[in-house]
Order: structure tokens, then sequence, then C-alpha cells
């Protein structure tokens, strides 16, 4: 990292995340319908650093009860202020905190027939009198890569790109900008998938999960302008990165490549805007279409 990056990194927060971990499990270490505590996420799985929030499990008889809900507020408030709280409004076993010092800290409350379902691994257990935590698996089986939701990317990378003709007929490129984010986030899907990273996080992690190419390829992309000539280009990018690397997933994973919606959303693009698929995409095509060779037939 260069001296100038180096100077303008952020301070890492200074707040000594253990003694509130100790808190946390002393008070509810106490109480008898808490049966155990464990820390998940980057610190479960000792991937932490200091910008890592806590993400908590606990083990309830009354589950996610709004009693052990005022009994984790206890727990927290220990710790510091509470500054956002937000009570089982994601899911109704999750809530999520934030405390004066900038804490983010989450917890997951389920009763010992939930736990039954879930796997050890990535867990850093506290306290676990009964061992519920320490009896289940180690590991869950690895999920295979979905072909399913592949081609349902593909669809959608396709749709949105489609979509391009009517934001600029309407000079909605505020709209389009908001479409390339749209476009990016299937771009980094791929590329996760691609490394087939273990301990993958939660949203806020990607340097870990991509290679220097892969980082390099995203920093490639133009900058995000709403201006119409720029969108255009941007949006051709998008798909010069994507597209070519999509392919070689699909067939990799036995994926249906919607060779149809493509071909039409082309030339849509072609009538409407004036504009081709990047070389890339043309020849990423050419490729695929491409009949095997018979080596037989050339001895």
């Amino acid at each position: 990292m260069s001296h100038a990056a180096e100077r303008d990194r952020p301070q890492a927060p200074a707040f000594d995340v253990d003694p509130a971990i100790r808190a946390i499990a002393e008070r509810l270490e106490a109480e008898p319908g808490i049966r155990a505590l464990a820390l998940g996420g980057s610190h479960g799985a000792g991937l932490a650093d200091a910008y890592s929030d806590l993400d908590f499990l606990v083990v309830a008889d009354s589950g996610a009860s709004s009693e052990t809900a005022a009994l984790w507020r206890d727990a927290l408030g220990r710790v510091g202020e509470i500054v956002l709280w937000r009570d089982r409004q994601v899911k109704p076993t999750l809530i999520n905190a934030i405390t004066a010092a900038w804490l983010r800290v989450d917890v997951d409350i389920v009763t010992p027939e939930q736990i039954a379902e879930r796997t050890k691994a990535g867990l850093r257990i506290l306290f676990d009198p009964d061992e519920l935590l320490e009896a289940l698996p180690a590991e869950a089986e690895k999920p295979r890569p979905s072909p399913g939701r592949l081609q349902w990317q593909v669809e959608e990378f396709f749709r949105v790109l489609g979509l391009l003709p009517l934001a600029m007929g309407r000079a909605e490129y505020f709209n389009s900008v908001t479409g390339l984010f749209f476009l990016r986030n299937l771009i980094t899907d791929l590329l996760i998938e691609e490394t087939d990273a273990p301990n993958r996080g939660g949203v806020l992690h990607l340097n870990r999960l991509i290679t220097a190419e892969q980082k390099k390829a995203l920093a490639a992309l133009p900058p995000l302008v709403a201006e119409r000539d720029a969108l255009i280009a941007n949006y051709l990018a998008h798909a010069a990165l994507y597209l070519p690397r999509a392919r070689k997933m699909a067939a990799r994973l036995g994926a249906r490549w919607p060779e149809r919606f493509e071909a039409v959303t082309w030339a849509h693009l072609h009538d409407t805007l004036g504009i081709e698929p990047p070389p890339v995409v043309r020849a990423s095509r050419r490729h695929e279409k491409s009949p095997p060779t018979d080596r037989r037939a050339q001895s």
C-alpha cells in the first residue's frame, strides 16, 4: 500500500470488544432460561478485524420472545448506551443494535429445538453447560453452485441491459446509474462464485473473497456518470466484463444460456441506440457456438 493510501485510510475503531463480550456473557449466564451463548460471524470464525461487528447466537428456552429480548437489551446496555435498536424487524429471531461507541451488535435468538438444525461451524462457544452447541455437527455439507440461480442472474443482466433504450429515451440518467449498481452486484456475485471462497462472511467483506485479477477488472470499470454517452459506454463495459465470464460459468455448471433472449436484446439495443455487443462478448458467443473439433478426423 502506498504512503498516500495509508495516510488516507481511516483510523480503526479503538473499542476493545473483549470486555463487552465478557459482560454480555456474564449477564446472560446467570439466567436459567438462557441455555447457551456463542459468537458467530467474523469473531466466531477467527477472521475478525478492528472493523468487525459482534454476531451472537443465543439459545433460550422461550426463543426470541419479548422476555428474551428484554434480557438481551439489559445485557447489551451494560456495554454502552444503545443508540439504535431494531427488535426482530428483519426476521423474527434477529435483533440489531449499535452502541454510542458505534459498536455494531447483532443477535440471533433460537430455541433448543431450532438450534438442532444447525452446525457449530464458525461458532466460538462462550457458555454451553448442556452441550447443546457442542453436540452439533462440525460442518454442513458445502452447498453446490446452482445452475438455476446463475440462469436467473444472466437473464436479469439482459433484462436490465434491455431497459437501457427506455432510460435513454426518457433521459432517466439517474435511474440508469441505479441499474449499473444492480449489474455491478451481479458481476460481484459471479466473481465470488469463480473463486469458490470459503468463509465468505457478511456483506461488508469482499477483499478476501476475490483475486487480484478480479479486483483489477472491477477497478477498470468506468466511473458512474449520469450522462447519456457515458452511461451507454458504462453498460457496455459491464456487459464486456460479465457476459464472457458468465458463459464460462454456465458451461461449467451445465446451466442453460438464454441464447434467444440475448439475441433479441442485442437486436433491440442495435435498433434503438445503434450499439453492438462489445468485441469480447461477440468472441465468447462464437466460441461457445463453435462445434468441438473432431481430432480423429484430423489424424
